[in-house]
C-alpha cells in the first residue's frame, strides 16, 4: 500500500530580513521591530523585541554560559506582521521598476522601502 505524503502549500513571503515591521495581531499588537530571520517553509518570522519567551538555561562553564532564566524572541506567524512605510504606518508592498532595477514600494504612499544592508 503506497504512503501518501501531504503537501504543505507555502505562499511567497514579501517580508525580508532587516525589514521594519509592525505587529497587527496577538499579544504584542502595536509593537515595531526589525526582522532578524525569515522561516519561509513555516511561514514565520523572528522579530526583534517581539514575542518574548522565557527559556530555562543550564549553566555550561566550558562555553562560558551562566545558568538561569533567559528571555529570547520566539517566531511569529507572517500574517500577524506588516511592513512599515516611511511614515511609520502599516503597509503592503509592491514592485516598481526604476530604470533597469526593480524596487519594493509601499502601497500606502508609494515610497521606496529601503534595503538595509547587514554587516
Amino acid at each position: 500500500m503506497p504512503v501518501r505524503v501531504q503537501e504543505v502549500k507555502t505562499h511567497k513571503i514579501k517580508i525580508k530580513r532587516n525589514d521594519q515591521v509592525i505587529v497587527i495581531a496577538g499579544k504584542d499588537k502595536g509593537k515595531k521591530g526589525r526582522v532578524l530571520r525569515v522561516l519561509a517553509d513555516k511561514n514565520r518570522v523572528l522579530v526583534e523585541g517581539v514575542m518574548l519567551i522565557k527559556k530555562h538555561v543550564k549553566p555550561n562553564p566550558q562555553k562560558n554560559i551562566k545558568g538561569g532564566i533567559a528571555e529570547q524572541e520566539a517566531t511569529i506567524h507572517v500574517s500577524n506582521v506588516m511592513l512599515v512605510d516611511s511614515e511609520g504606518k502599516a503597509t503592503r508592498s509592491g514592485v516598481r521598476e526604476d530604470g533597469d532595477k526593480k524596487v519594493r514600494v509601499a502601497k500606502t504612499n508609494g515610497s521606496v522601502i529601503a534595503e538595509k544592508k547587514s554587516k
